[in-house]
């Protein structure tokens, strides 16, 4: 068959088409060509120089046919076994059944140091003929293909399947599987935290295919999901064996500020901080420690939500069920401060029993306290229990009760009109309120503070801490409250001072405050007076500012009110005044002096002469300028 096809192609080779080149020579350009007659149109192609007939059509396309089926047909991606048929230095020569053999790189053998003729092993087909016409296989690629199809069929079926680490990377390991790499991240290590990779290197291990990539072919592998389904299977055994009460073994794992978690042996519950002790602490380490093995009961569990609720301080009973016989009432113990709200403090006097001092209880003085101002949280206080209820489990302290009622004998110690001093423990908007002993305290009116200034605040005239003379102005006792004053420790000045600031009297001041309503002014000996601003106006038309001193006339002095009233434009408003009374009266004067000239001329002349007449009417003339000058006066 070979020699018959060789043979066509060498007849085929012998035959010059002369006749064509020799047409081709002679053509004209652009002219159509005709075909030319030649000696050998009759020339039979079909027959080679040695005069052999090649096969008729039938016989080309059965002899075809034996050829194409004597090898194997092959597609490029298509996996196939193949028969080792040489081994080189650095290649394996494969045949595959196709009419040419593969050569395959001997590191794709590396797992196989036994590799001999004869072998069989399956490859892949990556391409039929590549760019030299050469067959190219790879056992590589059908191991990774079939690697493939198992790593997708048992991530359906979730079997547990063995790979080795065979390096680390970034974020986690490479696991080779069924000769595939895959990839451990560092969170499916271990159900604990895991900082070192390298010890897991090299080292063979199981795991479960968690994720796949069909499109990459990538796939995710994980160990901590093994550790999760044994622990799983631990937790449901012991879940279906809890009962509450039951008192089990368990190991501190992990503290919060809000309790620790228990490991029961594969299942976890939660100690809760306030399950932890009878006595109040504010942090679970306190009281354990990681790694502590210690016994707890179980208070509450829930099968569904797989919650443990343990409990510590429940293995021991409730102190309030065991108390010593010197906790009773009457007797005077001590506590620490363990709480503090506004209405008092809780002393824990020993743990979890604890007893409240009301804020009336700290002092016997009836003046507002602050407990959080008397107490800080860890203090030890010394008290006397005043009530106990065990059944309730409720105690009542008092810390002033250990000393005796300073207000039984008040009348002899702080006697009305005696003279103290005294401690600012409280400023309101009314009054100061001054401690003068232990328990012993009063109030000063805002009024009281001062005769001559009036204060807005009485923060503006003491502060708290300060000390301040004080007067006791009144008891009472049932009540327990004290009347104090401060400004009746000296007289009443404005008793002696209605003459000096009497209505009309000039002073000097200074303008110390300026609103709309008028002007707070500075006087002498302490005093303030107000001045409305209709009489703050100056001569000018302009108006006396702050901090401005001037010249200013009383025009209202009211002692009870304690209160001056003070005007500047009355003072030259006045001056005015008077200015035009002195005017007036001189105009008067000049016109009674003329009407006395007169007459006294009237009365020595007897007879009229012309010279008498010229000075009659001169005087007639200032007599009646005169008389107009007083009516003007009259009229102004």
């Amino acid at each position: 068959m070979f020699e018959n096809l060789i043979q066509k192609h060498l007849n085929a080779d012998a035959q010059e088409p002369a006749a064509a080149n020799a047409d081709a020579a002679t053509a004209t350009p652009n002219a159509p060509v005709q075909p030319v007659a030649t000696a050998h149109d009759d020339f039979d192609w079909s027959v080679d120089k040695r005069n052999v007939i090649s096969y008729t059509k039938e016989e080309r396309e059965k002899y075809d046919n034996v050829y194409d089926n004597t090898f194997v047909q092959l597609n490029d991606g298509q996996l196939m076994f193949g028969t080792i048929v040489g081994l080189t230095k650095t290649d394996v020569v494969l045949n595959i059944g196709f009419k040419s053999d593969g050569l395959i790189s001997l590191n794709e053998f590396r797992d196989l140091p036994g590799l001999k003729v004869g072998d069989e092993v399956e490859v892949m087909v990556v391409e039929k003929e590549d760019r030299d016409g050469h067959l190219n296989l790879s056992r590589k690629q059908a191991r990774i293909t079939r690697a493939w199809e198992r790593i997708v069929e048992v991530h359906k079926t979730g079997e547990v399947i063995t790979g080795t680490v065979t390096s680390k990377t970034k974020g986690g390991l490479i696991v080779d599987v069924f000769g595939m790499e895959t990839f451990l991240p560092g969170s499916q290590i271990d159900v604990k935290p895991v900082t070192d990779y390298d010890q897991f290197v090299n080292k063979t291990m199981e795991f479960k295919v968690v994720k796949i990539n069909e499109t990459i072919k990538n796939a995710v592998v994980s160990h901590k999901a093994l550790i999760e389904s044994d622990i799983e299977a631990q937790r449901a055994e012991i879940m279906s064996k809890l009962e509450k009460g039951q008192v089990l073994e368990g190991t501190v794992k992990n503290i919060t500020d809000f309790g620790a978690f228990m490991d029961l042996g594969g299942l976890d519950g939660l100690l809760y901080i306030t399950d932890i002790s009878w006595g109040r602490i504010s942090h679970p380490s306190e009281v354990l420690k990681m790694d502590q093995k210690v016994n707890v009961v179980v208070l509450d569990f829930d099968d569904e939500k797989k919650r443990i609720s343990l409990g510590l301080k429940q293995l021991t009973p409730h102190p309030w069920d065991v108390l010593p016989e010197t906790i009773a009432e009457g007797n005077v113990v001590k506590g620490k401060v363990v709480n503090i709200e506004d209405y008092g403090a809780f002393l824990e006097i020993m743990p979890g029993v604890e007893g409240l001092v009301h804020v009336s209880e700290i002092t016997w003085a009836n003046t507002p306290i602050n407990a959080k101002e008397f107490f800080k949280l860890g203090d030890e206080h010394e008290a006397k229990i005043v009530t106990l209820d065990k059944a309730s489990r409720k105690m009542s302290l008092s810390i002033k009760q250990l000393s005796p009622d300073p207000w039984n004998d008040i009348e002899t110690k702080f006697a009305e009109g005696s003279r103290h001093t005294g401690l600012v423990k409280n400023i309101t908007n009314y009054g100061v309120f001054v401690e003068l002993a232990p328990g012993i305290g009063g109030m000063i009116h805002i009024s009281d503070l001062s005769w001559l200034k009036r204060f807005n605040h009485p923060s503006e005239y003491t502060k708290v801490g300060s000390n301040i003379d004080v007067v006791i102005m009144g008891i009472d006792k049932e009540n327990r409250k004290l009347q104090l004053g401060h400004k009746q420790l000296e007289e009443d000045p404005w008793n002696t001072l209605q003459d000096t600031f009497a209505i009309g009297s000039l002073h000097e001041g200074t303008v110390i405050k300026r609103d709309d309503k008028g002007a707070v002014v500075q006087l002498p000996y302490g005093l303030e007076g107000f001045a409305p601003n209709r009489h703050l106006n100056k001569e000018d038309g302009k108006s006396i500012g702050a901090d401005e001193t001037a010249q200013f006339m009383v025009i209202e002095f009211d002692r009870n009110e304690k209160r001056i009233v003070l005007s500047h434009s009355r003072i030259w408003e006045q001056g005015q005044i008077e200015e035009k009374e002195a005017a007036k009266k001189e105009a008067r004067s000049e016109a009674e002096k003329t009407k006395k000239a007169v007459k006294s001329i009237q009365n020595k002349v007897e007879k009229a002469t012309l010279g008498d007449l010229g000075v009659l009417a001169d005087l007639k003339k200032k007599l009646e300028s005169g008389d107009a000058g007083n009516e003007e006066a009259k009229s102004e």
